[in-house]
């Protein structure tokens, strides 16, 4: 019988610290001494933020750039602009911005092979580094494998000016590895489940920069490039265990139930993902106030109602989670949840 193996592709360079912004061209002249041409995808506002920034970085490099605004994580919105992409034939498809910004640009460049440099200007998750997209399918939102960036560039100076709520949801994010972690050891120990002791640990060292750091500052950049780097260094994790399961396990599945009953109405990725480790961390019998103290030191959401979620959606997502992705094994596939127990659950933690 073979033993089962995986590969690992990491990013080739990262670089991050203050104003690093202004060396975009150099960095990917640094990954293609050759590159002549990229194509970015980000939002509208991060687009007035630095677009013209970077277009006179990249000019003065002689690299042409061209801009597309990232639409919805959608199927059929990613094929259109994939095909606009396609006819530009760029040597670099760079993700700049948000969760859904990178997520797109990860996506598009591994469906056409084109190098994949990721870009954020907020600390909002771990998907800055890692080779997971989260997708909107027709019936329910799911994670597809794509190809980990092969550069990062992170400038601490943007990202500390993002809005406070959007890191503040990178370290919901980071919180839910200690859940993510806990199913993962949960699966070796019931199902034989290969497990990655290094890329675990690193996973939860990533973890514990937040719940362990006294009260953080989302406005100081030394406190901002701590986060950033424990979001890389989680990505990373995904990368050397060949999986998301490092990263992701019943809190992520809450989250992604959550959005397909709310219709995508429930908050952030990362405030989604925290207020599901609170749940899943009683669950496996650990301490839960612990998580509620970690993320209100952020100013992260640790109730249904501040992110605009009703009882009886929350009860549903708890409920469907687990059939969302039915082949990973997690603590809800051993406790299973009903109208009661759910409600139960989460009147016991105060998230409702």
């Amino acid at each position: 019988m073979s033993k089962p193996t995986h590969s690992m592709e990491l990013p080739r360079n990262i670089l991050i610290g203050e104003g690093v912004i202004s060396e975009l061209g150099s960095f990917l002249a640094n990954l293609n001494e050759n590159v002549k041409k990229v194509s970015l995808i980000s939002g509208n506002i991060v687009k007035s933020r630095v677009g013209d920034l970077c277009s006179k970085v990249l000019n003065s490099c002689s690299i042409t750039d061209s801009w597309h605004i990232a639409p919805s994580a959608s199927i059929g919105s990613l094929r259109k602009l994939q095909n606009k992409i396609r006819a530009s034939h760029p040597d670099f498809l760079i993700g700049i911005g948000g969760g859904r910004s990178v997520d797109i640009a990860k996506m598009i460049s591994s469906n056409l092979r084109i190098p994949f440099v990721s870009v954020p200007t907020s600390a909002s998750h771990d998907g800055i580094s890692s080779p997971f997209v989260s997708i909107r399918g027709r019936e329910k939102p799911y994670s597809l494998k794509a190809h980990a960036p092969i550069g990062v560039l992170a400038d601490t100076d943007l990202i500390s000016k993002a809005p406070n709520r959007l890191n503040a949801s990178g370290c919901g994010d980071l919180i839910g590895k200690i859940t993510a972690i806990k199913d993962w050891e949960l699966a070796r120990d019931d199902m034989n489940e290969y497990f990655g002791t290094y890329a675990a640990n690193l996973a939860q060292l990533s973890a514990k920069i937040i719940t362990e750091m006294p009260k953080l500052s989302l406005r100081n950049e030394y406190e901002i490039r701590t986060i950033v780097e424990a979001l890389i260094s989680a990505g990373v994790a995904s990368c050397i265990a060949g999986s998301s399961r490092p990263c992701s396990g019943s809190e992520h599945l809450f989250s992604h139930a959550l959005e397909y009953v709310t219709k995508d109405d429930c908050g952030l990725h990362g405030e989604r993902v925290g207020i599901g480790t609170i749940m899943m961390s009683k669950l496996h019998g650990m301490d839960s106030e612990m998580i509620i103290r970690a993320l209100e030191n952020v100013s992260a959401p640790t109730t249904a109602k501040e992110i605009k979620v009703n009882e009886e959606q929350l009860i549903d997502a708890l409920r469907i989670a687990q059939s969302l992705r039915p082949d990973r094994y997690t603590i809800l596939t051993k406790v299973k949840m009903d109208n009661d127990s759910a409600r139960n659950l989460a009147k016991s933690v105060n998230v409702i």
